[in-house]
């Protein structure tokens, strides 16, 4: 299993324990930087702590906050906006890059209606 693989499984089966996500954001709002193919991803991390890593890990993030975001605003606000305006959930991004997988909102989605297997 890829490093990344390993990052998305963790935030699924460590979303539902936490009760919440976390992000970033600074004074020009939350990151969505383009992927290598053009799209959009907003980073979103299963701990703080994994947040706060990558904050302070990526020259391009310092000056971010990390923000707590309850899941039943996530799953019922934030998912389907980014689905509307056609942005990718980066779930668990991680190292000096902040690289990982970028999925649909309704992939993602998908994963808290679903059983989680381990």
């Amino acid at each position: 299993m890829s490093l990344s693989a390993a990052h998305s499984k963790a935030f699924r089966r460590e979303v539902p324990l936490e009760g919440r996500v976390w992000s970033i954001r600074d004074t020009g709002g939350y990151p969505a930087p383009r992927n290598a193919d053009g799209t959009r991803a907003m980073p979103f991390w299963s701990k703080r702590s994994r947040a706060e890593r990558v904050v302070g890990a990526v020259e391009a993030y310092r000056d971010f906050e990390v923000v707590e975001i309850p899941l039943p605003d996530w799953l019922g606000s934030w998912l389907p906006g980014l689905d509307r305006d056609g942005v990718l959930v980066g779930a668990n991004w991680a190292g000096a890059r902040a690289t990982g997988f970028d999925l649909t909102p309704a992939e993602v989605a998908a994963w808290f209606t679903e059983p989680v297997t381990h």
